[in-house]
């Protein structure tokens, strides 16, 4: 599968502007980022705060008989996300707080959100991710919020993390074939937080 990108200044969430291509453009798959969201959204109706800055993103395509089923990339998506964020922070800690959160150094920096749509028949799933680079909110509840740059002194470019993304899952379909669920299980079993 090859993802067509989209690029936005200004969205509500970039899922908001998936589901839209979806909907009325009748696009099947594709990724979507966006500079601002006004409306960004978390798991469970709670806001994503979207500062300027960050990176926001949505994978979109269509569910096929033969991709894994949606509760699979429950699992997927950490993983594949997860690498990236570590190919860019090598030597910080990564774990997951399963379902939707990733942890750099213990800290959240980012989230992802998973919504399946079904247009003409048709079901598609939309992987938002939300990926803190220079700034992040003060969140007090179980653990704490960081951000690429306060951890690493680094600060990746949009474009790296658009290029990252889209090469990590235009080859995991490529291979998919090879895919094994367990082997995505047992590696979230491993880095997510007792």
């Amino acid at each position: 599968m090859e993802l067509e990108i989209f690029r936005f200044n200004k969205v509500t969430s970039t899922n908001d502007a998936a589901m839209q291509l979806i909907r009325k453009e009748k696009k099947e798959s594709g990724f979507v980022y966006a500079s601002k969201q006004t409306k960004g959204r978390g798991t469970r109706g709670r806001k994503w705060h979207s500062e300027v800055g960050n990176f926001f993103g949505t994978i979109f395509f269509q569910i096929k008989k033969n991709y894994p089923p949606f509760e699979e990339f429950s699992m997927i998506n950490p993983v594949i996300i997860s690498e990236i964020i570590y190919n860019i922070c090598i030597d910080c800690k990564i774990s997951f707080k399963f379902p939707n959160d990733i942890l750099l150094n213990n800290k959240k920096v980012c989230g992802i959100l998973q919504e399946v749509i079904t247009v003409d028949n048709k079901s598609f799933l939309l992987i938002g991710v939300g990926i803190n680079i220079i700034s992040n909110p003060k969140i007090s509840k179980e653990y704490e919020a960081t951000n690429i740059l306060t951890e690493t002194r680094e600060k990746p470019s949009i474009k790296k993390i658009v290029h990252m993304l889209i090469e990590s899952y235009e080859k995991f379909f490529y291979q998919l074939k090879q895919y094994k669920f367990i082997k995505y299980r047992s590696k979230v079993e491993l880095m997510s937080m007792n």
